[in-house]
Formats: structure tokens, C-alpha cells, sequence
């Protein structure tokens, strides 16, 4: 699986919202788009990740 760009090993199935948990990631405030298309967030239950899935997460950021 490519993660931002970068290689990463997944054991196991693993659904979207698990693994953005484990990394960390404040679901609240990001995007996700999985092989070319976004994710919604009512969805992230219930897609499962693939060993050649390309994810890209983007933080949304506040300020001016």
C-alpha cells in the first residue's frame, strides 16, 4: 500500500477508520482519497484496505 507517496506493509485486513486511528490521524479534520477517488467519512467503517490501495491524506489547516 502507498501512503502520501511513501510504502507501507499492512498485516492483515484493516478497515480505513482502524488504520487512520493507529497513525493517528484526527478523522474529523482530513481527507482521504483511495486510488484516485475521496472517501467519504460515513464510509471509512466500511472500506477495507487492499496491499496495492494508494491513499492520499490531506490535514485540513486553520488560520489566515
Amino acid at each position: 500500500m502507498t501512503v502520501n507517496g511513501e510504502n507501507q506493509k499492512q498485516s492483515g485486513r484493516i478497515s480505513l477508520s482502524e488504520f487512520l486511528i493507529r497513525e493517528g490521524f484526527q478523522t474529523e479534520r482530513i481527507a482521504v482519497e483511495r486510488n484516485g477517488e475521496i472517501v467519504p467519512k460515513s464510509s471509512y467503517q466500511s472500506t477495507f484496505l487492499e496491499d496495492d490501495d494508494r491513499l492520499e491524506i490531506v490535514n485540513f489547516v486553520g488560520g489566515g
